[in-house]
């Protein structure tokens, strides 16, 4: 993989390089300034065992990458579980880098459980080019006016007290207008793996910092939030979350929907489309046959 998901040492990570990937490299064609809008596709839980023949219901990871594709973004976030069951490098090459790698030179990643399959994510290290496995698998860059925040929220495999350190200082040292995180695992969720109060802590972080908006997956629908605090109780200036685990393995089912929840669909595969722009973003969830369930726009804190 080259370029791809541009993943920095630790020395970067505490700051060498101001502005990360994107804009050290100026990639994506955005102005460095932060003035111009820069268009984010999300999505997660993709790409089956390569020995799994596709379905209407199952492995339609060919259909959201041909779906993305057609949305040209500037950038791709791929919310983990990009590569089932286990995460193992030959799968990925088999399986995920025939439909999704595309987008190697855009991609900015988290490990999802699966990928945790193998131990220490090694496959999914190995795949998007971690050239130190003692790295951590999470970081920050910049996309236009906006911070974004790759956060590691395998608890069980990781030290995330002191990710959520990291995090705490990087919020700190990189004020922005606008900024935004993207895991794995849901905060709020109401699918089949319902909420997760262990997400509690790095919640209470970007909540602190006043962020705006947290993309997640692992749950196999599309859901949507209103501003919530970290305990969920409506607040101005809560963060709006998502839940986009649509991405192609399989599709789940709804359970007791959580307070706050304004849209869920677990029906049809699709991406959400996000435009970044210096003081809001613009959201669209767009089906495989380009049908648009959920938009909307929300302005940064």
């Amino acid at each position: 993989m080259s370029g791809g998901n541009r993943r920095q040492s630790w020395a970067v990570l505490a700051g060498f390089c101001t502005l990360l990937l994107v804009a050290c490299g100026n990639d994506g064609g955005s102005d460095p300034s932060g003035n111009d809008p820069v268009r984010l596709v999300a999505v997660g839980d993709i790409a089956c065992p390569p020995d799994e023949t596709p379905t209407p219901v199952t492995c339609q990871q060919d259909a959201t990458a041909d779906l993305t594709s057609s949305l040209d973004p500037d950038q791709v976030i791929a919310l983990g579980d990009l590569q089932y069951e286990a995460g193992a490098e030959d799968d990925f090459r088999a399986a995920y880098e025939q439909s999704w790698g595309r987008f190697d030179d855009i991609l900015h990643s988290v490990p999802g459980n699966h990928e945790y399959g193998t131990e220490d994510a090694a496959g999914y290290d190995a795949y998007v080019g971690q050239e130190d496995p003692t790295d951590p698998d999470y970081y920050a860059w910049d996309a236009g006016a906006w911070r974004i925040y790759m956060l590691d929220t395998n608890c069980e495999a990781i030290d995330c007290a002191a990710e959520q350190d990291w995090f705490s200082a990087d919020l700190a040292a990189h004020p922005t207008k606008c900024s935004a995180m993207a895991m794995h695992h849901p905060r709020f969720s109401s699918g089949a793996h319902h909420s997760d109060d262990t997400l509690q802590p790095f919640w209470e972080v970007a909540y602190a910092a006043d962020l705006d908006l947290a993309l997640a997956g692992h749950d196999h629908d599309y859901e949507r939030f209103a501003r919530l605090d970290p305990e969920g109780e409506a607040s101005s200036h809560g963060i709006t979350s998502f839940v986009v685990g649509t991405g192609g393995r399989s599709l789940y089912h709804q359970g007791s929907l959580v307070d706050g929840s304004q849209f869920f669909q677990a029906t049809e595969f699709g991406v959400l489309e996000v435009t970044l722009r210096p003081t809001a973003a613009a959201w669209r969830y767009l089906t495989v046959d380009h049908e648009v369930l959920d938009e909307g726009s929300v302005a940064c804190a």
